[in-house]
């Protein structure tokens, strides 16, 4: 989908440090449960959804895909000292008057959400930047493009029959090509075979991997984790990639580069992912391959990322 040149931020770029805080951008859509308005609005239009969701002001919205890992992020806040570590920043296109409806749901449930852009039916990814988001989820796929064109992390979040998890500890997963790495491994394997794929992660085993979408957004999660006791932290990280032996080297040896901890590596040779995301626990887990992404969702909550060869 986009196979354009973009500029990831990295560990050392100035830009991916002014502010300790992990902030998440995220939507209307991902954080409740929109779908019988948002069908409304498919079918009969900008008027009809207005006129519903003023009707419905005073009905709490039920919770979304997203909703237990805000929950859970914003429960850091509770466990550090006095600056909040996380932000959480709802960006809808939503109007402000029908917005007004997500406002009382996010009081009602006690997140504490204070920032927001209603966009009134214009692209929300425009605001991700400015507001220095680390990450963007959104159910729209067409925001999320744009988000990911202009260097942020981010992911369209797509339905889940998946249960909340019952942890308070925070749990996330990425896949390696494509989401924390850049895509050249699967552009090998795509175009020259899974032999030539493992020959040429061998002959360079000892070059660092490069950056992918996600980098930045790992790094903010390990700093995050460096503020709490490694050995009773309240988040907790996973790699679960498709790679297998003797492709894994490459990948250890990018991240100890990096400076990166992750807590779990899934090196599963093609197996199918969900079933071992669900063991993980994971609260959410990010994927470039649609393939995987379908898999996936059914076990846990699920962020498509549109980036690299797969997603052409």
């Amino acid at each position: 989908m986009h196979d354009m040149t973009v500029h990831f931020p990295d560990a050392h770029d100035p830009a991916a440090s002014q502010d300790n805080r992990l902030v998440v951008a995220i939507s209307s859509r991902a954080l409740f449960d929109l779908g019988d308005s948002h069908s409304l609005f498919e079918r009969d239009g900008l008027d009809a959804y207005r006129q519903f969701q003023i009707e419905h002001e005073e009905e709490i919205l039920r919770p979304g895909v997203a909703f237990p890992l805000v929950q859970k992020l914003l429960g850091l806040n509770r466990l550090a000292g006095d600056v909040p570590p996380v932000e959480v920043i709802l960006l809808s296109r939503n109007s402000g008057d029908t917005g007004l409806r997500i406002f009382n749901a996010i009081q009602h449930y006690g997140l504490e959400i204070s920032r927001a852009a209603f966009t009134s039916g214009a692209p929300t990814s425009d605001y991700v930047a400015p507001f220095k988001a680390d990450l963007f989820l959104s159910a729209n796929a067409e925001d999320v493009g744009r988000a990911l064109a202009a260097g942020v992390a981010a992911a369209t979040i797509l339905p889940s029959t998946a249960p909340p998890r019952a942890s308070e500890q925070l749990r996330i997963a990425f896949d390696g090509d494509a989401v924390i790495f850049g895509d050249e491994g699967e552009r090998v394997s795509r175009e020259e075979g899974l032999a030539a794929f493992h020959r040429s992660e061998h002959e360079n085993a000892a070059e660092p991997l490069s950056v992918g979408p996600f980098r930045g957004f790992l790094t903010a999660v390990h700093r995050l984790q460096a503020a709490f006791p490694a050995e009773n932290s309240p988040i907790r990280t996973a790699l679960v990639t498709a790679r297998s032996a003797p492709a894994h080297k490459r990948v250890i040896l990018t991240l100890r580069k990096w400076g990166v901890r992750i807590d779990e590596a899934l090196f599963l040779g093609g197996r199918d992912k969900g079933p071992f995301l669900d063991a993980f626990g994971a609260d959410i887990f990010f994927d470039d391959s649609p393939a995987n992404v379908e898999s996936a969702r059914r076990h846990v909550a699920t962020g498509h990322v549109p980036h690299g060869v797969s997603n052409r």
